[in-house]
């Protein structure tokens, strides 16, 4: 199968709203909600792609020939590259009835396992789909990351009992979750938490904890001080608020902020091996991509999720070799093209 097979096969699977773009750029679904868009006029998840092309990279071949080594340590996990899939909730909604979020995250999880990543689970107001998710962890060996929702303190409980009984290697929670409408109006009341109240959740988890959802130095900070032990710099791919900033554009300084005292991980329009080289040059560690992984799931079950893997690692490690790099930690800011004040626009 090819990417391109993968892709004609997505469309055939999907529902109305996703196109399964040859560049999953946000253009096409625009702020179809449901669908795979973004809230308001629709143009964060455009703009996030946008932002990640304006970077370029400085190419450099003067250098050791060596091969790129594309391998991660993610809490003591030893993984192929620093690319994980990002957690997807409401499929069947958004993406097609051909999946729901039980079954996707039965071929998601160990997928990426065997194709030496590591998925994040999404959750949901359905209890099945929490239960679902972190029983595919566990059976994945706990190579999985699920995600929990803000929700009230007794619902974060039971989902966290779940957590711990998967053996997952980490836990997330995405804060930003809290402009989903589903989660608002609850009763007892679910949303945005307090440093104090986020200290509280992270204290009894027992397990290494990612705030997703982080945008502002402040926000890196307040989850810092929390006792975070990652976060990840994520606007929810524009679906939670409009207007925002992309990721590429406030990743730098919250690295700047954080970056020596946190792993720190980035998500939002990342399409291509390039843009994972583009975000690791910034200061992320690693990158989450998450609706390429859903067209990958739905045109070709754990064929495609292997298939579009190697297809960003090799993207990467060509990037690496073509910019002088043969590692991760080899990657910084002088890779990356800043023109200076003689530079003339053509």
């Amino acid at each position: 199968m090819t990417y391109n097979e993968l892709l004609e096969n997505a469309r055939n699977n999907m529902g109305p709203h996703c196109k399964a773009c040859p560049v999953c750029n946000g253009r096409a679904c625009g702020n179809q909600v449901p669908g795979p868009g973004a809230k308001g006029v629709g143009d964060v998840a455009i703009r996030n792609y946008d932002a990640w092309q304006k970077i370029r990279v400085n190419m450099n071949t003067i250098a050791e020939n060596k091969r790129p080594d594309t391998s991660f340590d993610f809490f003591g996990l030893k993984m192929r590259y620093p690319i994980f899939a990002g957690p997807v909730g409401a499929v069947n909604l958004h993406y097609g009835d051909k999946l729901n979020d039980i079954s996707y995250n039965d071929i998601l999880v160990n997928a990426c396992k065997e194709a030496g990543i590591c998925a994040f689970t999404g959750d949901g107001t359905n209890p099945e789909v929490m239960k679902a998710a972190t029983k595919a962890v566990q059976a994945a060996g706990g190579i999985g990351i699920p995600t929990v929702k803000p929700w009230d303190v007794n619902t974060l409980a039971d989902k966290f009992a779940l957590v711990k009984a998967s053996g997952s290697i980490a836990v997330a929670m995405d804060v930003d979750a809290a402009g989903l409408p589903f989660l608002q109006g609850l009763t007892p009341p679910a949303g945005s938490k307090t440093v104090l109240e986020l200290r509280d959740v992270i204290s009894k988890t027992g397990k290494p904890f990612i705030v997703k959802g982080i945008m502002t130095v402040k926000g890196a900070l307040d989850a810092k001080e929390a006792g975070a032990s990652a976060i990840v710099v994520s606007n929810h791919g524009g679906r939670v608020q409009d207007q925002t900033p992309s990721t590429a554009e406030v990743l730098e300084d919250i690295v700047d902020a954080v970056g020596k005292d946190m792993m720190i991980l980035v998500d939002g329009g990342i399409r291509s091996g390039v843009d994972v080289f583009k975000a690791l040059a910034l200061g992320a560690d690693a990158v989450l991509i998450a609706r390429p992984y859903v067209t990958a799931v739905y045109g070709g079950a754990a064929d495609g999720v292997k298939l579009y893997t190697e297809k960003l690692g090799k993207e990467l490690a060509d990037t690496m070799k073509m910019c002088g790099v043969s590692s991760l930690a080899e990657i910084s800011r002088d890779n990356l093209f800043r023109p200076s004040s003689h530079y003339v626009r053509f």
